[in-house]
């Protein structure tokens, strides 16, 4: 039998396999996990430990690179609830899933740093970067990778 080899996912097939993959996670590991399927702005998923005493909203950002690095928009900058989570999903063609979990707050402060530091740095030729609304988080140190308790939901 010839071995397919994967190719690469449209960014909606991404999305959506990063969103039921965190869900499976979060059921795996004895959470109740519900898909908000696109009607609650800004969350993807609602979790909550079994009993429901206690919940997170969780909005679900996946790549295909294989290092742990997401594009995002400037909205990502905005500090919210402190029971909002990102969790990030390296979803390489080949090789296995990883999760990055990380408070929005964290994450809001990071890509306003980065992005400000990015604007103040002068480009390959000198020139100055103009604005977007482009943003970028990086976990490059792996400091977040499975990082499921800081969900608290224990």
């Amino acid at each position: 039998m010839a071995r397919v080899r994967p190719s690469k996912l449209s960014g909606i097939q991404v999305g959506i396999a990063g969103e039921y993959l965190v869900a499976a996670e979060l059921s795996r590991r004895g959470y109740v996990a519900s898909l908000t399927l696109r009607n609650t702005r800004g969350i993807d998923i609602l979790a909550s430990n079994r009993d429901a005493t206690k919940s997170v909203g969780i909005q679900v950002k996946t790549s295909q690179r294989p290092k742990p690095q997401w594009v995002m928009s400037r909205k990502a900058e905005q500090d919210v609830a402190e029971n909002l989570f990102y969790v990030f999903v390296c979803l390489p063609p080949q090789g296995t899933a990883s999760f990055h979990i990380v408070p929005r707050k964290v994450v809001g402060q990071y890509v306003r740093d980065t992005h400000k530091r990015w604007l103040e740095t002068p480009g390959s030729r000198g020139q100055t970067h103009r604005d977007s609304d482009v943003r970028v988080f990086s976990d490059r140190g792996n400091e977040y990778k499975d990082r499921w308790d800081l969900l608290a939901l224990e």
